[in-house]
């Protein structure tokens, strides 16, 4: 396969799987386009790895073996990207550490054990593409992934705790009067990635919007801190990063409008409002 060739898949993959990127992405320049699509289908295919049916030792060798084909070319798109913006190893790696931590926890017993999670998973990717975007502000880079990476987290409460995960810190849940089937088995699983959590069930009702509303004011909170990142990119960049965040933000909009009903109704933007973010934010 040629750079070229890998360039395309990779792009294929964000337009095929991307929630959000796809659209954020669009106004970039091709190189920079490209590379960052390389980035995200690098942490797709983390996700997929983490999140399939395959038995913990099997993906635990997958996500292992992903890792060891950054010091390679194998991963051909994602070397090139490497190569010329200077994407550190450190960063993708962490979304290895990630993965492989979805398999080993089920529940964060506080925010500071959550954050460490986010910082993985979404702070690895914040890192990875600032390096494309031009800028050294990595405390920024990390803290606007968190920022999404909450919001994730509230918009696919009740996808996860059907996967036995629960990610919105046990202290909190037991603050607000939340409870639930399997809210406080241990936060190890024994290793045996979902199997062994057993599914967690949710409802919606005052006490869990109250602890909904915590959760949206700290995701806001690391949302405005981490666009501040904005002033050390040029204008194309920022408008990239200003779309992604758009584009979260909505998603939260949308969740407070819902009474943070997240169980029965959709979350998610329509395809129409995303563009409308991203008209908005070129005008």
């Amino acid at each position: 396969m040629t750079v070229e060739a890998a360039y395309d898949e990779v792009m294929r993959i964000t337009r095929r799987e991307a929630k959000n990127f796809a659209y954020g992405i669009m106004v970039l320049p091709k190189e920079k386009r490209r590379a960052i699509a390389a980035v995200y289908a690098f942490a797709r295919e983390v996700d997929d790895i983490a999140d399939g049916d395959l038995p913990a030792d099997e993906k635990r060798m997958r996500l292992e073996a992903l890792r060891a084909k950054l010091d390679g070319q194998e991963l051909l798109a994602l070397a090139d990207a490497r190569a010329r913006f200077g994407i550190p190893r450190d960063a993708l790696s962490r979304l290895v550490d990630g993965g492989l931590q979805d398999l080993e926890q089920t529940r964060y017993a506080t925010f500071d054990d959550l954050r460490g999670y986010c910082e993985k998973v979404a702070g690895g990717v914040g890192v990875a593409c600032i390096a494309v975007y031009g800028s050294d502000d990595v405390d920024r880079a990390n803290t606007l992934g968190i920022a999404l990476q909450l919001i994730n987290i509230m918009r696919d409460v009740q996808e996860d705790s059907e996967l036995g995960r629960v990610y919105l810190p046990q202290d909190e849940l037991q603050r607000f009067g939340v409870t639930g089937v399997g809210l406080t088995e241990p936060a190890n699983s024994g290793g045996a990635g979902f199997a062994g959590a057993g599914a967690i069930r949710l409802r919606h009702s005052p006490e869990f919007v109250e602890l909904m509303r915590f959760q949206a004011q700290r995701a806001r909170a690391h949302l405005a801190e981490g666009l501040r990142l904005l002033d050390s990119l040029d204008r194309r960049s920022a408008l990239c990063v200003s779309t992604f965040a758009g584009l979260y933000s909505g998603q939260l909009d949308r969740m407070e409008a819902n009474d943070f009903d997240v169980f029965d109704k959709s979350c998610r933007l329509s395809t129409r409002a995303k563009l409308g973010v991203v008209a908005r934010n070129l005008l």
